[in-house]
């Protein structure tokens, strides 16, 4: 992007803050963003929490959700809270029950096939489903 500003005379780069909107690259960006860790303005901007101060959970999905439909099935009763979530991994098949709150740093380990995680408060801890 950079190389391709220089060719427009007087071309400028704006930097804007996180805090005017919600990058969405990946499943695990929508992830997040679909969780409590995020809400909408009454100006209609989706906008994290005050209480996370600006940082956006850190998630990091198995690669056999980096498409949307596969993500769908990770949590087909929506995602869990995330609002006090410093990191989740989600490593291999799992499905999200509703009632999932995630707290601080939270690994969750599935196999091949899908297996669950049940309703429940994880706070920094790996679980081997």
């Amino acid at each position: 992007m950079g190389a391709a500003i220089s060719s427009f005379e007087g071309a400028q780069a704006l930097v804007i803050p996180r805090s005017r909107f919600a990058p969405v690259k990946t499943t695990n960006d929508l992830f997040a963003l679909r969780s409590d860790a995020y809400r909408l303005t009454e100006e209609s901007v989706i906008v994290l929490q005050d209480s996370r101060k600006g940082i956006p959970p850190n998630i990091k999905l198995d690669g056999g959700y980096k498409f949307v439909d596969a993500m769908e099935t990770l949590i087909p009763k929506g995602p869990p809270s995330l609002i006090d979530c410093d990191s989740l991994t989600v490593d291999g098949k799992v499905v999200f029950e509703a009632g999932v709150v995630i707290k601080g740093k939270v690994t969750f380990k599935g196999g091949s096939e899908a297996k669950t995680v049940k309703a429940g408060t994880y706070e920094n801890t790996t679980v081997e489903l």
